[in-house]
């Protein structure tokens, strides 16, 4: 079969060649063989069909085009009059704004704001979406504060679609007195225990002799700034504070100031704003107890530290090290986990002689902490072995007033063996021999156990 051009087709068979949309509608009889019904009923149906589809997708365009226009036409103005103000709190500022002037032609939406700030030189914004017209957030006053507010638009009036406004800006800056390095430096606080709150300083580079630091603090719940009231000082010199229930602060911001005052100086004050939960350092964990198996595997636990630390709130660290006397030895880490207890297999610790744990609080209750001081425990090998005896035997004066000698036996076990051991006590000078059974335990207390010997017989020192 071959390819004729229009012009050939239409002589042959009088067919009428349309281009463009019109040749949808072309009428002719067919060059090609077809069956009789195809050709006069099959045909028309099928192109009445496709124009119909045709028809109905370019209504459905259309339509969408004007609803996506009618909703992208939908517009709202920012919020109105963005203040800056300080109630005297040491950096907890009052932000506050009133809502776009048309506002109440939009009745079918939701009307909320997007309220992000930060301190100049941060590299990221913290982000509040809110429904308020007036928020109290910390900033370093120190440095200039900076406030963004812009208004979202969603309902029915933008077909569920959110519209956002323009930004509106404001910032704050405080006067600063004094030059900078005469602010107090290497400024460091530590929340210990959940307990209290450790905060240390050192003067600044241009403060003089005789200087006097005053540290002040607030959080929400708190009417008006408070001093410290338990300072730290060197050479009379306020360096740090000590600040005691705090419990009502944490997880919120607390703000700090650390001012300073010297004969005719100004000084630059410090200003922060901590959160104590990301501040908390624990005690070392208790009860570090290292034990073997009958299978040979090494049994770890240990206890949650003391203070007000949650339990649930900590996280733990193991390592352990080969060798440890050596100058090369090193600890490898070997699991951290919220559970206290751990169990190594015997391929990982042929030549374990210490173990360690620490302790720090959690991802679910900060977003980072301090580690504790590590708790250590060191042995001597691995094998199972019959735990050492020593003793002393102590005999009255009138040996042969008294037919026996007490003699006091004590030893501090520290393997799981689960078995009854037989021991032969030999007296220096006189080889008596004495035998007796005892139990071995899990590590713990120190066992005492108490034996007979005929009298008499000097006082005698050994060890098994």
């Amino acid at each position: 079969m071959r390819l004729l051009r229009s012009s050939a087709l239409q002589k042959q068979t009088g067919c009428h060649v349309l281009r463009g949309p019109a040749s949808l509608h072309m009428c002719c009889r067919t060059a090609f063989p077809m069956p009789h019904t195809f050709q006069q009923e099959s045909l028309p149906s099928y192109l009445g069909m496709a124009l119909r589809w045709l028809y109905t997708l370019s209504v459905a365009l259309v339509w969408g085009c004007v609803v996506s226009s009618s909703s992208s036409h939908t517009t709202v103005a920012p919020p109105q009059d963005l203040q800056i103000t300080d109630p005297g709190l040491l950096g907890s500022l009052d932000i506050e704004w009133k809502p776009p002037p048309n506002v109440q032609t939009f009745s079918e939406c939701t009307v909320k704001y997007r309220f992000e700030y930060r301190n100049a030189g941060d590299r990221d914004w913290k982000v509040i979406f809110t429904r308020k017209l007036k928020f109290r957030v910390g900033f370093d006053l120190s440095r200039t504060a900076e406030v963004k507010v812009q208004t979202l638009l969603e309902g029915r009036c933008t077909d569920d679609v959110e519209v956002q406004s323009d930004w509106i800006y404001a910032t704050f800056q405080v006067p600063l007195q004094g030059k900078l390095e005469s602010e107090v430096q290497n400024f460091h606080c530590v929340y210990h225990d959940w307990e209290y709150l450790k905060c240390t300083w050192q003067p600044g580079l241009l403060a003089p002799r005789g200087v006097h630091y005053g540290l002040y603090y607030w959080y929400e719940g708190l009417g008006h700034a408070v001093q410290c009231d338990d300072y730290i000082q060197d050479h009379d010199i306020n360096i740090g504070c000590i600040l005691q229930n705090l419990s009502q602060a944490e997880y919120k911001d607390l703000s700090i100031c650390v001012n300073g005052s010297a004969a005719a100086t100004l000084l630059r004050p410090l200003y922060v704003t901590l959160r104590l939960h990301n501040l908390a350092k624990p005690s070392p964990p208790k009860q570090l107890v290292v034990s073997m198996s009958a299978s040979e595997e090494l049994h770890v636990a240990w206890g949650p530290p003391g203070g007000e630390t949650p339990p649930q709130c900590l996280e733990y660290e193991v390592q352990l090290a080969e060798d440890l006397e050596e100058a090369k030895a090193a600890w490898a880490s070997v699991s951290t986990q919220m559970e206290t207890a751990l169990t190594i297999s015997r391929a990982n610790q042929s030549r374990i002689s210490c173990v360690r744990v620490r302790g720090r609080t959690n991802i679910f209750c900060a977003d980072q902490g301090f580690w504790s001081e590590w708790t250590q425990e060191c042995f001597s090998g691995m094998e199972p072995k019959v735990p050492s005896i020593s003793f002393t035997s102590f005999i009255k004066p009138v040996w042969d007033q008294v037919p026996m000698a007490a003699m006091s036996i004590c030893w501090c076990p520290a393997l799981e063996l689960g078995s009854w051991f037989s021991y032969n006590v030999n007296l220096l000078q006189h080889s008596h021999s004495y035998s007796f059974a005892s139990p071995v335990h899990l590590a713990g207390e120190p066992q005492n156990i108490n034996a007979s010997a005929p009298a008499p017989f000097p006082a005698a020192q050994g060890q098994l």
